[in-house]
Parts: structure tokens; C-alpha cells; sequence
């Protein structure tokens, strides 16, 4: 069963008019053990503009060794099929792949109420992976001026899931109606930029 979860983390940097845009610079795979089983940096499609380098941890010299976006979607959307993805306010990474995976295959730490009630938090305050990580497993992240790494944010997320998994489950499988085969969700399922807000909230990053 452990085979069956990963934990993804992406980084984004600005690109568009003003680089208001949010695009893929850097994405963090890691398997129930916490291991790294994909880390690539990933040139976007349109310039960079701005690097958002405090909170993406993503600079220029990181662009030499990227890859292409459509190269990158493609490798990391193998990874996820047929998993549970577990991630933190999870639809900002999906949106930067351009990606829907199926709702009952994902699991989202900023929205299990089992981890605020643990670590003090209201339950419907849309807690930071920041402060989860010191209240319940006392270790800091995302400090210093060099920007967030995708790699612990991912591992961070997977200890989280880990440490409500149980109950989590048993509570999500009495809720949950029985999934029924759709060819549709099982599908890789690519979302077209058109699709997405021009404008993104960067603040999730």
C-alpha cells in the first residue's frame, strides 16, 4: 500500500506582463519514505520575468540544466498515475502541470482538519506548511532568503499525511461513495492555458 502514495511539490516563477503569470520552474516527487524519486528544474513557456527567487528558491544559473515544460508534464504525469498524491494546498501544483487528478486519489495537508485540531490550529484556518511542520513535527522550514526547496516541502508534506494517515483514511472511507470506473478521470487530463486565471495567487507559493 505504501507503493501507492507520493508526495509532490512544485516551485513557480513569473512570466507574462509583470510576471503576473505562474509558471513550473522546479518539481519534488517523493515516495511514502520520503525519498526522491523526481526532482527536475523545468523551463517555462513563456520567459521568465521574475524569479521569485525568495519564495521559489529558482535562479537563472537553475535554467542551464531545465528541461522543457512538455518534456517535464510528461514525466512527472507517469509518476502520478494510478497514485494518491499527497500535497499542500495541492491544486496550486496541479494548476502549474496543467493537471486534474482524480479528487478520491488526492490528499490535501492544507485541508485535513485531523492535522489543525493536532497542532492547535482552527480547523477551517487554511494553515501554512510552515507552521504544521513546527507545531506537530518541531522543525522549521522555508527559512533564509534563498526561497523554498520543493525537496523538503515534499518530504514535509509526507510526514504530515504520515502522521494523520490512519484515522485520516478511516474517515475519508466512510465518508466517500464507492468510486466507479471513469475512463475519463483515469485519464492523464491536460488543461489548456485558456482554462487557467491569468492572474494567480502567488501568495501560495
Amino acid at each position: 500500500r505504501p507503493a501507492k502514495y507520493v508526495a509532490i511539490d512544485c516551485e513557480m516563477v513569473g512570466t507574462g506582463p509583470r510576471g503576473k503569470l505562474s509558471e513550473l520552474a522546479r518539481c519534488t516527487v517523493v515516495n511514502y519514505e520520503g525519498d526522491v524519486v523526481y526532482d527536475k528544474y523545468v523551463r517555462p513557456e513563456l520567459p521568465i520575468v521574475d524569479y521569485r527567487t525568495r519564495w521559489s528558491g529558482v535562479t537563472k544559473r537553475h535554467m542551464k540544466s531545465a528541461i522543457p515544460f512538455r518534456a517535464a508534464q510528461a514525466e512527472i504525469l507517469k509518476i502520478l498515475k494510478d497514485k494518491i498524491v499527497v500535497g499542500h494546498a495541492i491544486h496550486n501544483d496541479f494548476q502549474a502541470l496543467k493537471y486534474f487528478h482524480p479528487k478520491d486519489r488526492t490528499r490535501d495537508t492544507s485541508r485535513i482538519p485531523l492535522l489543525n485540531q493536532k497542532a492547535g490550529i482552527p480547523v477551517k484556518a487554511n494553515a501554512s506548511l510552515k507552521s504544521l511542520a513546527k507545531h506537530l513535527l518541531h522543525k522549521k522550514i522555508q527559512v533564509g532568503c534563498k526561497g523554498h526547496s520543493s525537496v523538503e516541502d515534499a518530504q514535509t508534506t509526507m510526514e504530515l499525511y504520515r502522521l494523520v494517515e490512519v484515522e485520516w483514511e478511516e474517515e475519508l472511507a466512510s465518508s466517500l461513495p464507492p468510486r466507479s470506473p471513469s475512463p475519463v478521470a483515469d485519464s492523464a487530463q491536460y488543461m489548456d492555458d485558456q482554462y487557467w486565471p491569468a492572474d494567480l495567487n502567488t501568495n501560495d507559493l
